[in-house]
């Protein structure tokens, strides 16, 4: 997609509504955006009703659209490492966990702006 933001590459950490719908704005303005989920099912989004033919809640379907997706297990040595490779190409990266949480996983601010110094990083909560 062109527009305003082609050439960005942004990674989506976030859950249920905020964070999604930030980097959904950022996909729509032609943004490339990856959505890193978790190896237990993912954002809760996915199974909230309604839920579309396919299994999957049309509030997810709407907030997801034009992106990519990966699982991590940012819990093991190769999760962490595989998102630290993706951080290095990312210009933004938006997580919504609880404060600490991605400092406890290892890929805190601090960690992650070691990997990739121009790095926007983006924590949103609510």
């Amino acid at each position: 997609m062109s527009g305003p933001l082609n050439g960005i590459r942004v990674l989506d950490l976030t859950r249920l509504l905020p964070g999604p719908f930030c980097t959904l704005m950022l996909s729509d303005l032609g943004a490339q955006v990856v959505k890193v989920e978790d190896m237990a099912g993912g954002d809760y989004a996915r199974v909230s009703p309604p839920v579309a033919p396919d299994g999957q809640g049309g509030m997810f379907h709407f907030l997801n659209r034009g992106k990519r997706s990966i699982k991590l297990n940012l819990k093991k040595p190769e999760g962490v490492e595989l998102l630290k490779r993706l951080v290095r190409e990312a210009d933004i990266l938006v997580e919504s966990f609880r404060p600490g949480v991605m400092d406890k996983l290892g890929v805190g601010y601090e960690t992650l702006k070691k990997e990739n110094k121009k790095l926007i990083y983006c924590c949103i909560s609510g």
